[in-house]
């Protein structure tokens, strides 16, 4: 009896087999995690100790749902490029992690990323061809509690250019000068503070295309090409929300804080709609069920 014969006498004795031969790309997914503890243990520490946000938790989140999603179509024979990749990836983080030699040891966040990329090639090297791989590993990358590090090193570089953009907006309407990352309106001054650098709106915008891409089946190509778009999609947004905030402090009618977070969260959602928007394709095409699909795969 051949094998698709068994899966239409016997769909569920089919299904059942095919878990049972699913059962070892699981069990290499959870051996490479287990190597990568210490990275887990300090990400771990570093978001409960306040040192960074944790949005992280939310793209491991959604690694971890795409697993489960995928798990009757997890390859029991992995990609042997990939799996490369990921053994070669989990054995450097440990030298960077720990040093060896004269090789020194490389600063923690260094070594979570080198992880993440590793997990992120484990699992490519056990998904179906059509998961594009760029928006897993944009998902790994998103997983790093960074973004303190971005606003430290990137935060006021950004927050000069929301200010001087903002500025040329406000300037049909109030008389305005940019000193650094501060605005003049009016005479009044306004202060272009961290949380309007747009680092935490950029990770957002990010991790939906990321999510948006895998949901939808984006091609490689046709997320990559996308990303900058992603990026303007972000600075706009950012810039029309600082212009409104400024233009009301600059009236002399200051937000309260309740508002002031109502008006950021009005334009992160419409950032991400539109983002979501970007990612999406213009119509799907009709796809065979999953057992059919498998039934042909084995075929």
């Amino acid at each position: 009896m051949t094998l698709t014969t068994l899966a239409q006498r016997h769909p569920r004795l089919f299904d059942e087999l095919i878990r049972i031969d699913r059962a070892p790309a699981i069990g290499w997914l959870g051996l490479q995690a287990a190597a990568l503890i210490p990275t887990w243990w300090w990400m771990a520490r570093r978001m409960a100790d306040g040192s960074d946000d944790p949005l992280g938790v939310l793209a491991l989140g959604a690694l971890c749902f795409l697993v489960w999603k995928l798990r009757a179509e997890l390859r029991c024979a992995p990609r042997l490029g990939w799996l490369a990749w990921a053994s070669a990836g989990t054995l450097a983080a440990t030298v960077a992690r720990t040093g060896i030699g004269p090789l020194p040891a490389l600063p923690p966040l260094f070594a979570a990323l080198i992880a993440l990329l590793a997990l992120a090639a484990g699992l490519m090297a056990v998904m179906p061809r059509r998961v594009a791989s760029a928006p897993v590993l944009g998902l790994a990358v998103l997983a790093l509690p960074i973004l303190s590090s971005l606003q430290f090193y990137a935060g006021f570089p950004l927050r000069v250019i929301t200010a001087e953009a903002s500025r040329w907006l406000l300037l049909p309407f109030f008389d305005v000068q940019r000193e650094a990352a501060s605005l003049v309106v009016d005479g009044r001054l306004v202060i272009v503070d961290a949380p309007c650098s747009g680092v935490q709106m950029a990770w957002c915008g990010y991790f939906v295309a990321c999510v948006v891409a895998l949901w939808v089946g984006r091609s490689n190509r046709g997320f990559v090409t996308r990303l900058p778009w992603v990026g303007l999609v972000v600075l706009g947004a950012n810039v029309l929300r600082n212009s409104v905030l400024v233009a009301f402090e600059g009236a002399g009618l200051p937000l309260g804080e309740a508002w002031h977070q109502a008006v950021g969260l009005a334009v992160l959602a419409a950032a991400c709609a539109e983002i979501a928007w970007l990612m999406a394709p213009l119509r799907r095409d009709r796809k065979p069920s999953s057992h059919a699909a498998r039934t042909a795969a084995i075929a």
